[in-house]
């Protein structure tokens, strides 16, 4: 059970050739700007088709090239959440969240957003509008909406990265937590070293479009594969020096 990716596609002369497989870890896609990280959960949502290649969720088969398998995004079982959020400015907090829960019956889908609104700490805000609240809580709403389904597995496009410092670790902390109450495949994509290192129970280290090393963050950092990879890490080091 867990995720299998095994994929390539070319764009704009750019090629992505990447496999791995997690179970229901926290998985941080880590690497350069560029190096194929969104593009690949792109795929794995369905919202670009692979070249060639294999995905499978839980033992499910969601793209095989081998027999033109492709299913449509709306029947892949994954919560998302994009790097702007997408909220909707004209629907209040309650309605964005309920967006969400397309498909499931009008009891079934209020029931489930009064969960979502208390799960995720935002009773007395339903009426209001994503311009009404705060960055952390514009972050929980987006969380809410993507888990309203309770999808088999969650994709989150740096969806940190334009908070401030403090309400940055608030979030981490806060999906962490998430995390070991609803142990299921989370995919976080990350550029930031010390993002990288908080959060992951493993960290695939994206180079130019593949994989150079899958492993615990541990590992990875203290024992990295090829001269790139101990680039990427080794900002750590230099970044915490740097604050001391």
């Amino acid at each position: 059970m867990g995720l299998t990716v095994s994929i390539k596609k070319r764009v704009n002369g750019f090629s992505l050739d990447t496999t791995w497989e997690i179970g229901n870890e926290l998985a941080v896609l880590f690497g350069c700007s560029g190096s194929g990280k969104s593009l690949t959960l792109q795929l794995i949502a369905g919202f670009t088709k692979p070249d060639q290649g294999m995905i499978r969720l839980n033992g499910k088969t969601l793209f095989d090239s081998s027999s033109s398998r492709n299913l449509a995004p709306q029947e892949r079982s994954f919560g998302y959440v994009f790097q702007n959020l997408a909220l909707f400015p004209h629907m209040t907090i309650r309605e964005n969240i309920l967006y969400g829960a397309h498909g499931l019956s009008k009891s079934e889908r209020e029931q489930r957003a009064g969960d979502m609104i208390n799960r995720f700490r935002l009773a007395g805000l339903e009426k209001k509008y994503p311009s009404e609240i705060s960055g952390g809580q514009k972050q929980r709403v987006a969380l809410a909406r993507a888990l309203i389904r309770k999808p088999e597995a969650l994709l989150l496009d740096e969806p940190f990265s334009a908070l401030d410092n403090p309400l940055r670790v608030e979030m981490q902390q806060f999906l962490k937590d998430l995390h070991r109450d609803l142990p299921i495949p989370i995919i976080f994509v990350t550029h930031d070293v010390l993002e990288a290192h908080v959060m992951a129970n493993r960290i695939i280290v994206y180079v130019n479009g593949g994989v150079a090393q899958s492993d615990t963050p541990d590992k990875v950092f203290s024992y990295p594969s090829c001269p790139e990879v101990a680039h990427l890490t080794g900002m750590r080091d230099r970044l915490l020096s740097s604050v001391k």
